[in-house]
């Protein structure tokens, strides 16, 4: 089990070093939006590509289900999400809202980075208990692909006035959660691992759709303007050729 805590934990560790890298430079909101746009196609050639194939083992209800119950738990765990940081936040939401920009946005994204990252988790945890050999590959895909999901919305937390230990402390925390998920994956080895990961993969993809409409697309359509289009589909593009 301690292993399975540390694989999922360590697929996600690229949050933290991203999310404060925030702090050591500043990246212009063009940039951010770019990095934003590309990580969104990257996230689509992984609904595409490895999380939806994964779920074609179930009815399709089934499937369609656990689509839904994804999105669901994105919807909700960013609804709560805004409610609770609202108070803190008036004054950065003030400026943001003088700028144009939308206050939500960053949180959803993590909020999104989460939900992603947790059935990833119970997926790595499964594997271990069931034996399944490591991908090394894969577990860097991982690693890679969470470096835009962080940079993106750190870099604007950090611009409305988040203190570094706060934001560490929250992508940390995601760290963990997700190493905990690894190892409830484990604890839950002994049940058929296809089926169990099917269900998983569906409900990532749903949270995904959910993160990448609501927060992720516009968030980096609104600092990169046109350019965003084509940074998705370079990051899309790479999904396919490495897939």
């Amino acid at each position: 089990m301690l292993e399975a805590f540390v694989l999922g934990a360590l697929g996600q560790t690229s949050l933290v070093l991203a999310g404060l890298l925030a702090y050591v430079t500043t990246f212009p909101p063009r940039v951010i939006g770019s990095l934003a746009a590309f990580g969104a196609g990257s996230l689509i050639g992984a609904i595409a590509f490895d999380l939806l194939p994964d779920a074609e083992e179930l009815a399709s209800g089934q499937g369609a289900l656990w689509l839904l119950i994804g999105a669901g738990v994105f919807v909700v765990a960013d609804a709560l999400i805004e409610r609770l940081t609202a108070p803190n936040e008036a004054a950065g939401s003030e400026g943001a809202a003088a700028e144009g920009e939308s206050s939500g946005g960053p949180l959803g994204i993590v909020v999104g980075s989460i939900v992603d990252g947790v059935p990833e988790s119970v997926i790595f945890g499964i594997g271990v208990a069931t034996g399944q050999p490591l991908s090394i590959g894969f577990l860097f895909a991982v690693w890679i692909s969470n470096i835009p999901q962080a940079l993106a919305p750190s870099a604007e937390l950090v611009k409305s006035g988040w203190p570094a230990v706060r934001l560490a402390g929250m992508w940390v925390g995601g760290v963990l959660a997700c190493g905990i998920a690894a190892a409830l994956g484990f604890a839950f080895g002994a049940v058929e691992r296809a089926a169990l990961g099917a269900r998983m993969s569906a409900f990532a993809a749903g949270g995904l759709l959910a993160m990448l409409t609501n927060s992720l697309i516009p968030f980096s359509y609104e600092r990169a303007g046109a350019q965003a289009g084509i940074w998705a589909v370079v990051g899309f593009a790479l999904a396919l050729a490495t897939n």
